[in-house]
């Protein structure tokens, strides 16, 4: 494997930084053929989606390895730099060959990777048009008359997209032959939200520690740094934000400023831009001001010069994220200042170097409200077409908080004048943490084509925020990051699919939650059939599983406190949008949030017909019943049985989906490397135990109520109700 450590530091060498690591590159190891696939021995999921098995088709592997043994490609950016090593990666790998690389000259019948205006033959069969579609991140792939491969773009990180997008294709065995893809990214801002803490602790992070080594930074550039950028930049992920929303100050320090800048550095060739988050006490925390006050001088001074300074050491900073009044993080409205008012405070700080700003609407205070669900749209909507051209406002999917289910936050569609953006958590807060297989696509899937109706049918969430519906110019899309310092990134070999498809639906959210998992097994695991169709389908109906042992018909916010790992509908106690019986308000006589006209109303907060069908009890869809409706234990459901009837089966049916994923899982043992066989079995057990620890412990607590028995086929519990009563789990992993 001689080449790949030439690679890898001829790639340091030419971008100009040092590793200091003992981490392998992505796709080291020994292979090892066994009848059904290639794998290597010993793996351990470092290596992601980045593989680069080796194509077990020989007619396409001597096809490829023909179309690929001259690559023309000039190297004269550290972009470019990146692109040949990868590479030189990708073809050993996948190919066992080590191209010829040639500066210059326009080869027929070769590969050739270039921006139109160094290679001018390329505009033979590229129109002014198609490179005006692609803006600065798009490209096109493109086989020509004279049987040349070209990939072209109108900037270097566009030629990176696309290579990648090439060695995707040759992943997964596709021909190249005609090939013709232009692809631009259909949203500008395609972020990960790191909840990293300065001590390295992860809040909401199941996979180790941060992968910010503070205390050694600047000087040791990891290797798992460039790993890292390059996994992100292979589905189109263009920013990081380093930092906590519940922020610490200190990163706006020049110490730690120097260390930022070490980590934009090592980013920037693979177009990831640096982000951090603003305490809005910042001021008064490192400045010594009396006040924050976002109309205070003083404080607008201030900000102004900590963003110069910010910049001398991080030229493309891209900007802050910003978590403001909302569980006791300072904020405006401490001054009697709206949202907006603090946000175009920052806005202008950053807006003569080109930065934003990311204003989350994730916002309740100390005063309990009539509904939480409501707090963001009431405060927000009032504010359209107030915030700076450079703020974007940063929406959770649904308008409570990362649940399993939930239905699409009102805001997307409303806010007509503001730049608009999603938040997903891709890491698993309510859905299990790392030890439960949870594939999160249909879930963004599920959200992204809700029909808000902001103009009549078909005005989908995703056109809200791509900016097709409004035509905003800022747009975007955020996921709360589930990577950490286990070797395999994210804990659960399967959570990295989550952050696979969550850069596929962040480039083009219109893509299907099938269509991402065959390409990610392919990559990841195997493309053997046998192995791909049932692993597909596990993962398809694995988040429906999850949300049928943990929150079925809408229930939602019933985990334990604190942590939120495990089953708490009993939780109550402090304040009150903190306990599961807010939620909930199960009684003798029935269960369930009224939401509707008669109740909080959430249910106004969207369009017309949305509204109408969510308030009416006989059109609301059946899996948020429960979200905006007060329900009788005896209501009669549209399958015939009783509400506590039917809640039971989903119970059972969610346990039932897991026994299911286990014996699929079962039969893979002899397409995959064994270490990740047997990594993923032990967690499907842990999943399977504690689908019955939720099944049990609801069924059991939510029976008090109802008064009645299990239907038949829902098993019954083997502990008590005061049993998962005690049950209290201290120290959790990401525990807030």
């Amino acid at each position: 494997m001689t080449i790949r450590f030439s690679i890898l530091f001829l790639s340091i060498f030419a971008i100009s930084f040092t590793a200091q690591s003992a981490e392998p590159l992505l796709g080291e190891g020994k292979e090892e053929k066994t009848d059904s696939c290639l794998f290597r021995e010993g793996e351990d999921g470092y290596d992601l989606w980045l593989r680069y098995a080796r194509v077990e088709n020989e007619s396409l592997l001597k096809l490829y390895r023909e179309r690929l043994k001259k690559i023309t490609l000039n190297p004269s950016t550290p972009t470019l730099q990146a692109v040949k090593s990868e590479l030189l990666i990708a073809l050993d790998g996948m190919l066992a060959i080590e191209p010829e690389f040639i500066d210059s000259g326009y080869q027929s019948s070769g590969v050739v990777i270039g921006l139109p205006e160094k290679f001018p033959d390329i505009n033979v069969h590229v129109s002014k048009e198609e490179l005006n579609l692609l803006g600065n991140e798009g490209f096109i792939i493109r086989e020509t008359k004279d049987k040349s491969l070209i990939v072209t773009a109108n900037t270097d990180i566009g030629l990176l997209y696309g290579v990648f997008r090439l060695l995707n294709t040759i992943q997964q065995e596709q021909a190249l032959s005609e090939i013709n893809i232009i692809e631009a990214p259909k949203t500008k801002i395609r972020i990960l939200n790191h909840w990293d803490n300065l001590d390295r602790n992860v809040e909401r992070g199941y996979a180790g520690f941060s992968l910010w080594d503070w205390f050694r930074l600047p000087d040791v550039i990891h290797q798992r740094y460039i790993d890292y950028a390059r996994a992100n930049a292979s589905i189109g992920i263009n920013g990081t934000v380093l930092t906590n929303v519940n922020a610490n100050a200190q990163i706006l320090t020049p110490v730690y400023l120097e260390k930022v800048a070490a980590l934009a550095d090592a980013f920037r060739p693979y177009g990831l831009k640096v982000y951090l988050t603003a305490r809005f006490s910042a001021p008064i925390d490192l400045g010594k001001l009396p006040v924050a006050d976002p109309l205070d001088p003083q404080v607008q001074e201030w900000w102004n010069k900590k963003v110069e300074e910010i910049y001398t050491y991080v030229p493309d900073f891209g900007g802050f994220l910003v978590k403001a009044n909302s569980e006791g993080q300072p904020g405006p409205q401490d001054y009697k200042r709206s949202h907006a008012e603090g946000a175009n405070m920052l806005a202008d700080a950053v807006a003569p170097h080109g930065g934003i700003v990311m204003w989350r609407a994730f916002v309740y205070d100390q005063n309990v409200p009539e509904d939480r669900t409501k707090q963001a749209y009431n405060e927000f909507k009032p504010l359209d077409g107030v915030f700076r051209d450079n703020v974007i406002v940063q929406v959770k999917n649904g308008p409570l908080d990362f649940q399993p289910r939930e239905p699409f936050h009102p805001l997307f569609g409303a806010l007509e004048e503001s730049n608009l953006m999603m938040e997903f958590q891709i890491t698993q807060e309510y859905l299990g943490f790392s030890t439960h297989l949870v594939y999160l696509a249909p879930l963004f899937e599920e959200c992204l084509q809700a029909d808000t109706h902001a103009k009549g049918q078909g005005t989908t969430v995703a056109k809200s925020i791509d900016g097709s519906l409004h035509g905003q110019k800022l747009t975007g899309i955020a996921g709360v990051s589930n990577i950490g310092t286990d070797r395999n990134w994210t804990g659960h070999p399967f959570g990295q699919a989550n952050w696979y498809a969550f850069g596929r639906m962040a480039w083009d959210p219109y893509l299907a939650s099938e269509r991402i998992a065959d390409e990610w097994i392919k990559m990841t695991f195997t493309k053997d059939p046998a192995f791909v169709k049932p692993v597909t389908e596990m993962m398809l109906n694995s988040r429906e599983a999850c949300v049928n042992y943990m929150t079925p018909l809408g229930l939602h916010h019933i985990m334990a406190r604190g942590h939120h790992h495990g089953p708490g509908p009993w939780v109550s106690g402090g304040r009150p949008d903190w306990t599961a019986l807010y939620y909930h308000r199960a009684n003798t006589d029935s269960i369930g949030f009224n939401r509707t006209s008669s109740g909080s109303n959430a249910t106004g907060q969207y369009f017309k017909p949305v509204a109408e069908i969510f308030d009416d009890i006989n059109t609301c869809p059946e899996e948020y019943l429960l979200w905006f409706h007060r329900v009788p234990w005896d209501y009669k459901m549209k399958s015939g049985n009783t509400l506590w009837n039917e809640m039971a089966l989903h119970y059972q049916k969610g346990v039932e989906d897991v026994r299911n994923m286990q014996k699929t899982w079962n039969f893979m043992e002899s397409f995959i490397d064994k270490e990740r066989f047997m990594y993923v079995k032990s967690l499907l057990q842990i999943q399977e135990r504690e689908a019955v620890w939720w099944r049990n412990s609801c069924l059991l607590y939510f029976q008090t109520f109802s008064n009645m028995p299990l239907p038949e086929g829902v098993e019954e519990s083997y502990k008590p109700l005061e049993f998962y009563l005690k049950i209290n789990e201290i120290y959790m992993p990401g525990h807030h």
